[in-house]
């Protein structure tokens, strides 16, 4: 049975809206696929989708064909546009939750195009939840079990916190976050929040660091 115009319009108005929830959480934090790029990958896909059922109703008493085979590739092809958000910071990878994003729009979008409206319902809604909520539960386990506060007295000199940055990258340890305050007899006082891979002890850090010449005391609390 061949779908109205009402219903097509239905289907592409909900991939905008369903699309669009997603993408304004992306938006929100700043990433470099959001708002927009949901919207038009969940449009896409659902324009993909009902051009797969259009083919299949014209052509189906006249040749075999497979309405799944030409929306397949939208799942392999958002592969290209999700690597695209994908950085790569020293040992750091950024972007892969935006990349997971986008592939989980293109499948949302393949849904409403199929009439499998309950399906894309409730993966929006959970997909936003995961993204919402969870990254609050993961913030907070990175926090208490990885970030540890170390604060540096050094010398106030040029080339002081490249060393300390420079030897903490040697050690795989991000930087998530620094303060500088001057001190009296050029001394300054820097604080450091880092982020500890697993398997690293603190004690190992502030050995390290101690070997730069100019720095006078080294604490650290988590």
């Amino acid at each position: 049975m061949s779908l109205g115009q009402v219903e097509l319009a239905a289907r592409l108005l909900l991939s905008i809206i369903f699309g669009g929830i997603i993408g304004i959480e992306r938006e929100s934090v700043n990433r470099p696929a959001g708002f927009r790029t949901h919207i038009l990958v969940c449009v896409g896909s659902t324009l993909t989708m009902l051009v797969s059922l259009y083919i299949f109703e014209q052509f189906n008493s006249r040749t075999s064909v497979d309405p799944a085979r030409i929306a397949a590739q939208v799942i392999s092809g958002i592969g290209f546009l999700g690597a695209g958000t994908i950085i790569r910071e020293g040992a750091t990878v950024r972007g892969l939750t935006t990349a997971a994003s986008l592939w989980t729009v293109a499948a949302i979008g393949l849904a409403i195009g199929s009439g499998f409206y309950l399906a894309a319902v409730l993966a929006t809604v959970l997909t936003f939840i995961t993204l919402i909520s969870f990254s609050r539960i993961e913030n907070y386990i990175i926090q208490t079990r990885y970030l540890q506060r170390i604060s540096i007295i050094i010398d106030d000199k040029p080339g002081q916190i490249g060393k300390i940055g420079s030897i903490l990258g040697e050690i795989n340890v991000n930087i998530r976050n620094i303060k500088m305050v001057s001190m009296d007899n050029d001394k300054l006082l820097v604080t450091l929040m880092v982020r500890v891979p697993s398997g690293l002890k603190v004690n190992d850090i502030v050995s390290r660091l101690l070997q730069i010449d100019g720095i006078y005391d080294i604490e650290n609390e988590p």
